[in-house]
């Protein structure tokens, strides 16, 4: 006796009618456009999700670039003892590194132009250790910036928006006047520039400068205050209860905020997207799953003699059905593992994919000029396969249960009358 002949006889004649030539060769279109469009869907499916996936680790990084994991800032965004603070919240085994930071707002000018900005004053050695803005340099580097010889370093945008360039001078105006027998006079720097970085996220590039800690403070009459402590955590995603536990040993004057906080905003637009992309590319996998209904609809009428046989010689109605369950399962699971393969290759291979697919048809989908991120990043997540095929194969399965229950209530009087 043969392997296949111990099977049951369900599964026996289902894999028969699968692998068979129909005499209606409609029905073999259907099952094959059926297979087809399951396969393009889940395909679909798992690189549109690897892409959003990308574009969130892309947009997350380029943030958190700038920004910090957790922030620490006093009443006001005047912050006493900075030493103490950071040592304190460095002393959490789970904080990497932390600096001190003057944010403040100015005014800068060169040769007609003018600009606003937030003026952050650092300590270039500590924020290479919570910012990446030191890999993101165009020109010059963030150890120019000494004390007291009033260096200043501008995003990308905003140098372009004054004209300047490394090595010129430009005006810093405080909004904070002092007063003079003509009145309240703001209070003017010149600033030389030593760098220009690129972060690649508009908000920075355009509107962010950097010039040392120490001539902030001169320039702003802070003294040794600080308007807050940027931490770097080991693990991004545990900021939020980072600065949970080091809230209580604070005390009540200092206020904390994480990256979930301030860039909500962000991460939630791209995680809706993603829930929104992932429902409409499975309507594409729902309605070629629901292509195996006519499939098997036509498959019972074309195989109506063959089930009043099998009921005559005893065949039960549920073994029948499952008869038709497993042929249109097998087009499911064939589809759906096509599509993972087809989807994983492509989510895998979308940096080669793409340039191709410029080059042939002569365009670019995501412009230089126009987009910062000019390529499409990928993440293929295991997780996000798994479902996505667990849902294809649930969906085939759906599909197969009505024309199996059809196929089960065929009367053999009625299908052998006109035999």
């Amino acid at each position: 006796m043969t392997t296949m002949t111990k099977l049951p006889y369900e599964l026996f004649i289902g894999l028969r009618y699968t692998r068979a030539k129909r005499r209606n060769h409609f029905i073999s279109f259907i099952s094959l456009t059926s297979m087809l469009g399951i396969a393009l869907g889940v395909a679909a499916l798992i690189t549109v999700l690897s892409v959003m996936n990308g574009f969130q680790i892309e947009l997350r990084t380029r943030i958190l670039g700038v920004a910090s994991h957790v922030q620490i800032s006093g009443t006001g965004d005047v912050l006493a003892d900075w030493q103490a603070v950071a040592e304190l919240a460095a002393s959490n085994p789970r904080v990497v590194a932390a600096a001190p930071y003057v944010n403040v707002q100015g005014m800068l000018t060169f040769d007609g132009a003018v600009r606003g900005a937030v003026i952050r004053g650092i300590l270039p050695e500590r924020e290479d250790r919570v910012a990446e803005i030191g890999r993101h340099m165009k020109s010059g580097t963030l150890a120019a910036l000494k004390p007291g010889e009033f260096g200043i370093v501008l995003g990308s945008e905003l140098a372009r928006a004054l004209a300047v360039m490394a090595g010129d001078k430009l005006t810093l105006i405080a909004p904070q006047g002092q007063v003079t027998p003509a009145g309240i006079v703001p209070r003017l720097k010149q600033f030389r520039v030593v760098g220009i970085f690129e972060m690649g996220m508009f908000e920075y590039d355009s509107g962010l400068a950097l010039i040392h800690l120490e001539d902030a403070q001169k320039l702003y009459r802070m003294e040794d205050r600080v308007s807050g402590v940027r931490l770097k955590l080991h693990d991004l995603f545990e900021s939020r209860q980072v600065a949970m536990a080091l809230l209580p040993k604070l005390g009540p004057d200092v206020y904390i905020s994480d990256w979930t906080r301030s860039h909500a905003n962000f991460f939630r637009a791209v995680q809706m997207e993603k829930n929104v992309m992932f429902i409409i590319l499975l309507l594409i996998v729902a309605v070629a799953a629901f292509n195996i209904v006519s499939t098997l609809v036509m498959a019972v009428t074309d195989k109506q003699p063959d089930i009043a046989i099998l009921r005559t010689l005893g065949a039960a109605p549920s073994g029948i059905m499952a008869i038709f369950i497993v042929q249109g399962a097998l087009i499911g699971v064939i589809g759906t593992l096509m599509g993972v393969g087809g989807g994983v290759l492509l989510a895998l291979n979308i940096d080669v994919v793409v340039p191709f697919m410029e080059s042939l048809f002569n365009v670019h989908f995501l412009a230089k000029d126009v987009y910062y991120i000019s390529e499409l990043p990928s993440d293929l997540q295991g997780g996000d396969v798994i479902a996505i095929a667990a849902i294809s194969f649930v969906l085939s399965l759906l599909a197969t249960l009505y024309p199996s229950w059809r196929a089960s209530r065929v009367n053999p009087a009625e299908a052998l009358r006109y035999e």
